[in-house]
C-alpha cells in the first residue's frame, strides 16, 4: 500500500501475502507506557509493513477554527462515513478540545485506535507552541490527555505533518522524490517537509517572517477573510511567501493543501514560481486520512 513515508517502507504486499489470515508484522511500538518520539516518526516505517489487521481507524484533525473527523479506509484513503466537523472551542483550553474530541468519538461509537492531528509543533506527545489554540497547551501531554478524554488509544502528531503524510502516499504527492513541501492555507499556515520522502517533523514554516509580520498574518485563508482581500490581492501574497520558501528550500514539488485547495483556480494564476505548484488532491480531509493512515502504520501507544 505504501511507497515511502517517514522513511523507506517495504513494497507492496503480493496477493499471496494479502491472504495470508494472520498479520504479517506488528506495529514498531513503543516499549508499554512510553510514546514514540519524533525521531521514531522519522525512521519507524523503515521496517515496517501495512499490518492485516482492520485498515479503518478513526481520524481527527484539530484546526484553530473547527474540529473534524471520520473513520478512514486506510487501504484507499478515503472516508467510510460522513465526516463530521464541530467548532473549535474559544478559548482552545486542554480541557474544551478534549472533551470536543471525545464527543467525535462517541459519535461514531468508536473504540479502537485514533489518529488525531494538533495545530502545533507535537514530540512524543507532548505540545510545543500554541499559535492557534490556548497556551495552557504548552508543555502538556496532549496525547495522554485526549487517550484519557476518549478511552482509547491515540497516536498525536503536527497537523500539516499528518496532511504531508496523506497527500505523499495516496495524493499529489505520490511517487514524488527529491524536496517536496506541503503548505496547508486555513486558520493559520502549516508546512511539511520531505526529502526522498522522508519527513521533518514540526518545520512550522507558517511562522516565517514576511513583510515583519509572521507569514500566516499575510497569507492564510483567515487573513483574506478578515482583511477582506480579494483573491487576486491574497493571491500576491501568497506568492511572496512562497517565493521566500523557494529561495530558502529550493523544493522540486508545492503542494498547497487546506480548504482553500478547492478553489486553486482563484489564485494560482498569481503565482511566479520557478518550483511546480500543485492543489493537495485530498484537499481539506488530507488530515484525517494522514492521521488515520499514521496511527495504523506505526501504531498508537497502549492506555
Amino acid at each position: 500500500m505504501t511507497d515511502q513515508l517517514f522513511g523507506s517502507v517495504a513494497p507492496r504486499l503480493s496477493h499471496a501475502e494479502q491472504a495470508l489470515p494472520a498479520p504479517l508484522t506488528t506495529p514498531l511500538a513503543p516499549e508499554p507506557g512510553k510514546t514514540p518520539s519524533t525521531r521514531a516518526l522519522a525512521r519507524v516505517l523503515v521496517a515496517a509493513r501495512p499490518l492485516a489487521a482492520s485498515a479503518v481507524v478513526l481520524g481527527i484533525d484539530i484546526g484553530g477554527s473547527g474540529i473534524k473527523g471520520a473513520p478512514v479506509d486506510t487501504d484507499q484513503g478515503t472516508l467510510i462515513a460522513p465526516r463530521l466537523r464541530l467548532p473549535t472551542p474559544q478559548p482552545a483550553t486542554p480541557t474544551a478540545i478534549a472533551a470536543t474530541v471525545a464527543t467525535l468519538a462517541r459519535h461514531f461509537a468508536w473504540s479502537g485506535p485514533i489518529g488525531c492531528t494538533f495545530p502545533a509543533v507535537v514530540k512524543a506527545g507532548i505540545i510545543g507552541s500554541a499559535a492557534n489554540v490556548d497556551p495552557g497547551w504548552i508543555g502538556r501531554d496532549g496525547q495522554a490527555l485526549l487517550a484519557r478524554a476518549t478511552g482509547c488509544p491515540i497516536l498525536l502528531l503536527n497537523d500539516a505533518d499528518a496532511a504531508g503524510i496523506a497527500e505523499m502516499e495516496l495524493g499529489a504527492g505520490r511517487g514524488e522524490a527529491g524536496v517536496v513541501l506541503l503548505v496547508t492555507l486555513g486558520t493559520g499556515i502549516g508546512s511539511a517537509l520531505f526529502v526522498d520522502r522522508r519527513l521533518v517533523p514540526n518545520t512550522e514554516l507558517g511562522h516565517l517572517e514576511l513583510d515583519g509580520k509572521d507569514a500566516e498574518r499575510r497569507a492564510s485563508e483567515r487573513a483574506r477573510e478578515r482583511k477582506g482581500w480579494s483573491w487576486r490581492h491574497w493571491g500576491d501574497h501568497v506568492n511572496a511567501y512562497l517565493q521566500l520558501i523557494e529561495r530558502l528550500f529550493s523544493p522540486d514539488l508545492i503542494i498547497i493543501g487546506g480548504g482553500v485547495s478547492r478553489k486553486a483556480d482563484r489564485f494560482f494564476p498569481r503565482l511566479r514560481l520557478a518550483t511546480r505548484v500543485v492543489p493537495a488532491a485530498l484537499q481539506n480531509q488530507a488530515g484525517i486520512i494522514g492521521a488515520a493512515f499514521t496511527a495504523r502504520v506505526v501504531g498508537p501507544p497502549p492506555l
